[in-house]
């Protein structure tokens, strides 16, 4: 018997729509339900994939309500105000937890059995909303986090030394944001450490790789300041973090979720690589992290924690 996998997307923005795009073409659901505070939006939207259907796979796209999501497995949260040129992820705090609050008490009431994805920023925060406003263990309350970031260190990487980036090994953890940290330390191709060796010819130059993650904490702001928004990328992330829950993979990703004493840190939501499958976050492996990395970890949870208690009070 084939099970009906149901994706909801809440939120038809950029994000959204790229999410939805991305599902489509990945052909990772037998139906997309797609909700806006815009009907008509999320419905044109809806159309226009549902007319694509005869070039790739058969999947039914619609517009609907909350009590549509009732079957669905999985629900993508992409909804909030957008990022502003110029305005930190944090900057969005106040602006969206108001708003957060009410998806997921939505949600909770209607598909309280559905692992929620959480794409919206600062994505960190918003995660400990919704974990925290949720009824479902935190454990099936799951942030993009640094998905997206270290996906743009290893496309940095890769081009640098000349090799596919999914044959480089390394991770961005911490916040989604201006505090995140990249993990030089286990930075490697083919077990072989990028710190301080030559690699494909490459000798390890401190101040290149220096610039190289400026370019990878930054990337949005660029992106945002050349097109208005970013939205192609996080829909492939998206994609990939649906699938391992999806699929049951246990892939080790870098999601945002609530620590519980991992590396010292707890009641915070943020990036650390994570076991992802049919329950959500099921595990976590913690990478030795150098004493710069954790101090830059527990800066980066310092942040956050202060986004958190200006909600709080």
């Amino acid at each position: 018997m084939i099970q009906k996998r149901t994706i909801g997307i809440v939120g038809t923005g950029h994000v959204g729509v790229a999410a939805a795009y991305a599902i489509f073409m990945r052909g990772l659901a037998s139906e997309i339900i797609l909700i806006d505070k815009d009907a008509e939006r999320a419905a044109g939207e809806a159309m226009d994939l549902m007319h694509g259907q005869i070039f790739f796979e058969r999947i039914t796209v619609r517009a609907g309500q909350y009590q549509d999501l009732s079957p669905a497995q999985l629900v993508v949260i992409t909804a909030g105000v957008a990022q502003r040129a110029g305005e930190s992820r944090l900057d969005l705090l106040n602006r969206n937890a108001a708003v957060f609050e009410e998806i997921v008490g939505q949600l909770d009431h209607h598909t309280p059995r559905s692992v929620l994805l959480i794409a919206s920023n600062p994505v960190d925060i918003l995660t400990h909303v919704a974990q925290n406003v949720s009824g479902r263990s935190p454990s099936r309350v799951i942030g993009t986090g640094t998905m997206l970031d270290t996906g743009r260190f290893r496309a940095l990487l890769g081009a640098h030394y000349g090799i596919d980036p999914q044959s480089v090994h390394a991770y961005i953890i911490g916040e989604h944001g201006d505090t995140e940290v990249p993990l030089w330390s286990t930075a490697q191709i083919a077990g072989l450490p990028l710190v301080n060796n030559t690699v494909l010819n490459h000798p390890w130059r401190q101040e290149e790789m220096d610039r190289l993650f400026t370019q990878v904490r930054d990337a949005a702001y660029t992106i945002i300041d050349r097109k208005g928004y970013t939205n192609t990328a996080i829909g492939m992330a998206i994609v990939r973090l649906a699938e391992a829950v999806l699929d049951d993979q246990k892939r080790v990703l870098p999601v945002s979720r609530m620590l519980n004493g991992e590396y010292g840190l707890s009641d915070v939501c943020l990036s650390i690589p994570s076991v992802v499958g049919i329950d959500g976050v099921e595990g976590a492996v913690l990478p030795p992290l150098n004493a710069d990395e954790l101090q830059a970890l527990r800066h980066s949870a310092q942040t956050l924690q202060a986004g958190i208690d200006n909600i709080r009070a």
